[in-house]
């Protein structure tokens, strides 16, 4: 059994400004293999490509949930 933490963030109540930057600060501070599942009221498609971008290789992106209304996704470190 893998005992590496997950931390879940709900950002469907945090002001869309401050969004990325919280995500990848919580993202910044996971050790290796450890993983946030992220919730969301709409498709985070935008976030996944900043993360191709901006960390490219070490992450792994993974749909838990995919809408209409709620949209989950584990965001795992490499």
């Amino acid at each position: 059994m893998n005992n590496l933490q997950s931390k879940t963030i709900d950002v469907r109540n945090i002001h869309p400004s401050q969004r990325h930057s919280l995500i990848f600060e919580m993202f910044d501070a996971l050790a290796g293999g450890e993983s946030i599942e992220l919730v969301n009221d709409h498709e985070p498609r935008p976030l996944y490509y900043t993360f191709l971008h901006e960390r490219t290789d070490k992450f792994q992106w993974e749909y838990l949930e995919s809408g209409p209304t709620v949209w989950r996704v584990r965001i795992r470190k490499h």
